[in-house]
């Protein structure tokens, strides 16, 4: 009975084999096609990123998720042939962006930005305005007068973090731009920055030293230095947080996400309970954003 199975056994491999070799178009398993390697690129390599600050161009490269990486140029040397060469460095001669985003508070300084792109990849960014911002509305009374960075903070705080919310940006000046409860930017604060201050200080007076802004060691200062960091640190930190409680009050809410972003966004956060969030990135993020809902 074990020999007729196993001759029963035999008799189906050879059948199975006399059948593969019948059959035209089914591949010996022993010469099975390989899988074609894709001769075409993936979609995308990615979206350059350009806040253009006053004293500083903050630059991103992201992929259309997240954000990948970032650096800052002077923006004063858009005058010249430098930012070209140092962002087409960063960025990598092998690298082929799909496209570019932008937004400028310095409107001298956007055409060269511009021209760069055009002679590094190819394109022109897609600018930033009240009139390509998407996902938030506008309640302001001339929207073309506001700055195009607040624009794209606005969108960025909504989009993560909903509305009503308040994004505090630490730069050249602290500005605070605000969501409504309707998801609109209805407005904003400004301020000098800690740094203008500062700096202002230093160049208006024969005594007070230029200072770099970090956090001080007491309240009272032993020394000019000292004084002038308290009275930076401090004193803004104050500033800060008593105009978000007359937001809570002007807008008629309890709490809402008060996002900080800038330059000096960690340092000052530390102190200031009422920031629920530090992104650094903020900006970029929003242009970010504004560019998938073009694409």
């Amino acid at each position: 009975m074990i020999h007729s199975q196993v001759k029963s056994i035999n008799r189906s491999a050879v059948s199975r084999h006399i059948d593969r070799q019948k059959s035209p178009n089914r591949p010996s398993p022993l010469k099975r096609p390989r899988a074609k390697t894709p001769t075409r690129p993936p979609r995308g390599h990615g979206i350059v990123l350009i806040d253009i600050g006053n004293t500083h161009t903050h630059i991103g490269f992201s992929r259309e998720s997240r954000i990948l990486q970032t650096t800052d140029l002077h923006t004063e040397d858009w005058a010249n042939e430098r930012n070209i060469t140092r962002t087409r460095d960063w960025i990598g001669r092998t690298f082929k962006p799909d496209g570019a985003c932008l937004c400028s508070v310095v409107p001298s300084a956007t055409p060269a930005v511009q021209q760069a792109l055009q002679e590094l990849f190819g394109f022109k960014a897609l600018q930033l305005t009240p009139d390509t911002l998407h996902g938030i509305g506008i309640d302001y009374p001339n929207p073309t007068t506001i700055g195009q960075d607040r624009l794209a903070n606005a969108a960025a705080a909504k989009h993560h973090f909903g509305c009503p919310s308040v994004v505090v940006d630490f730069g050249t000046a602290v500005t605070f731009d605000v969501i409504n409860s309707q998801g609109n930017y209805v407005g904003g604060v400004i301020a000098p920055g800690l740094a203008a201050m500062t700096d202002y200080l230093h160049e208006k007076t024969a005594l007070l030293p230029r200072i770099t802004i970090r956090e001080p060691r007491r309240v009272i200062g032993k020394n000019t230095e000292e004084a002038m960091l308290v009275g930076a640190v401090h004193g803004y930190r104050g500033l800060v947080r008593e105009l978000i409680r007359q937001l809570h009050q002007e807008l008629d809410i309890n709490a809402m996400p008060v996002i900080a972003t800038g330059g000096y966004a960690r340092l000052m956060a530390r102190r200031i309970p009422e920031i629920t969030a530090v992104r650094p990135t903020l900006t970029l993020e929003g242009l970010r954003l504004t560019w998938m809902a073009h694409h």
